[in-house]
């Protein structure tokens, strides 16, 4: 096994290690503060993995395989978990209406990933390599970012600099979901052909 590909695993069993420290609630709080670094720490593998697969040549089935299933795998994970911690979207004017809004947010994400990984698996199925886009890119930096904001606000519950790093995070988490619906959208828009092709067949 390449580089690369111990990288992506490390990424994968760093999960259950995020999720533990999540509800690890004997830290009073600091536990959501080390389960932002573990996330941060994971996330940035992704770059990493694939930063070093392209330059040196280390590209594998088995990369290709596991890289998007540990990056959505990571990212549902830490989204649903949140979700679970209603009060952390309650924060200031959020009070009353946040974790709703919050909650559909979720469900949009996860919904443009299904679709984005279905229409790839057509993709492969017709020897058509699709390209991520800038914009996928984009919304992936503002989701990483909202995620580590929230947790790390969530460690200092109570406190007004905690609030306001939780509402920064989510505005960050809103601007991550308008993305997801464009990036989405665009992104099957400038793969039609794959479609296409698939009516044909």
């Amino acid at each position: 096994m390449n580089l690369p590909n111990k990288i992506t695993l490390t990424r994968i069993f760093m999960i259950p290690v995020f999720v533990l420290f999540f509800y690890l609630d004997v830290m009073n709080g600091w536990n959501y503060l080390v389960a932002a670094i573990v996330f941060v720490l994971a996330a940035s593998t992704d770059a990493l993995d694939g930063h070093i697969a392209r330059s040196r040549g280390l590209v594998t089935n088995l990369g290709k395989f596991l890289d998007p299933i540990a990056d959505k795998v990571l990212v549902s994970t830490a989204l649903i978990l949140l979700l679970t911690r209603g009060w952390a979207f309650e924060v200031d004017f959020f009070a009353g209406w946040g974790l709703i809004v919050a909650g559909i947010c979720v469900a949009v994400i996860l919904a443009r990933e299904l679709i984005v990984s279905g229409f790839r698996m057509i993709a492969a199925g017709r020897g058509i390599v699709l390209a991520a886009d800038k914009l996928g890119k984009i919304k992936t930096v503002f989701q990483d970012l909202s995620i580590a904001l929230i947790l790390a606000g969530m460690a200092f519950v109570g406190s007004r600099g905690g609030e306001i790093v939780v509402i920064i995070g989510i505005f960050c988490f809103f601007i991550c979901t308008a993305l997801t619906v464009i990036s989405g959208v665009n992104y099957i828009v400038r793969n039609k052909q794959v479609l296409s092709e698939e009516a044909q067949a």
